[in-house]
């Protein structure tokens, strides 16, 4: 399954008449340029999970995930989208 399938499933196993309303994914880009990606974990299973990223970062060549207000956040350059929901996958699978 690739990536954006299984991304379309934690959401829709998420959505039950309420959490839509409130929460979700974003999917965005930035202005330097690279991706932005934030998913709510509010009342779902994932809220309050323990999360670690080390980030490597160059110049060109860079990534950051982390969790923030309950919220996954990640960000990265320009190739880093698939990347990114990688990681949040990944992390999600782990519980």
């Amino acid at each position: 399954m690739d990536i954006l399938n299984w991304l379309m499933k934690w959401y829709e196993s998420n959505c039950d008449g309420d959490w839509e309303h409130q929460f979700g994914v974003k999917i965005d880009t930035l202005d330097n340029p690279g991706w932005s990606v934030d998913i709510d974990l509010t009342d779902t299973p994932l809220e309050n999970k323990p999360f670690n990223f080390e980030n490597n970062n160059t110049e060109t060549d860079w990534i950051i995930c982390r969790i923030e207000n309950n919220i996954f956040k990640g960000y990265g350059d320009p190739s880093k989208l698939g990347e990114i929901l990688k990681i949040f996958k990944e992390w999600a699978e782990s519980f």
